[in-house]
């Protein structure tokens, strides 16, 4: 049987998750990488107490980012015009079970309703036109794009990922006759939409589960990804 990487991608609600709640949910699942969004430097230093290996840029302003890594990993970041690109590659000799180099890149796409709310639609699509630039110019065997995207898969920044990369998540759903996981909202009742999400090239999801993340308007998004 092929090995599978374990991934979390999760907003973070801007500090509003406690440090130990984070440890704990990253501990019991046993996450190998967590792609996060709005991560303060609590929650930054939290994740590197169980994972050590990482890349953060910690905020309080809601723009923090990072990746945490369960064993080492080359880490970099690409400007966007609005946040970055946080990026991890991983490379065979440093992960039991992986065959070809992996690429993870986290990614908080602005959100609609925030004013000005006529600079959103420009601000978004220049972020993945900026992300587009990036993948389009570097292939590797393996790829995959998380994190909160602020759009429903009715959204045009939905249907722009999909005409680059595969919605892992939806492919491994209709592979298992399942539902895809939705990840919003959490406070107000049950998840009816799915806005946090995971994009491959080159790989698929052995697994797909929303999971809560206590102190989060978001669910974090656990996928088992199957190792190119």
């Amino acid at each position: 049987m092929a090995r599978s990487l374990r991934l979390l991608s999760a907003n973070l609600a801007n500090g509003s998750v406690s440090p130990c709640a984070l440890r704990n949910l990253v501990q019991s699942w046993e996450v190998e990488i967590a792609i996060v969004q709005e991560t303060t430097p609590p929650l930054a230093e939290a994740l590197s107490e169980v994972l050590p290996h990482g890349d953060f840029e910690p905020a309080t302003d809601y723009t923090g980012m990072g990746i945490a890594s369960r064993h080492p990993a080359e880490f970099h970041r690409i400007p966007l015009v609005y946040r970055r690109l946080h990026i991890a590659k991983l490379r065979p000799e440093l992960w039991p079970g992986l065959g070809a180099e992996l690429e993870l890149i986290g990614i908080h796409i602005a959100a609609p309703h925030i004013a000005p709310f006529w600079a959103q639609p420009r601000r978004r699509a220049a972020q993945l036109a900026e992300l587009f630039r990036y993948t389009r110019s570097k292939g590797v065997a393996g790829r995959v794009v998380a994190g909160d995207f602020n759009a429903t898969p009715m959204w045009p920044v939905y249907r722009a990922m999909v005409g680059e990369f595969v919605d892992l998540v939806a492919d491994q759903a209709q592979r298992h006759q399942g539902t895809s996981a939705r990840t919003w909202p959490q406070w107000r009742g049950p998840a009816l939409f799915r806005i946090d999400h995971c994009f491959g090239q080159g790989l698929k999801a052995a697994h797909c589960e929303a999971v809560p993340v206590p102190g989060s308007d978001h669910y974090g998004l656990l996928v088992d990804l199957e190792l190119p």
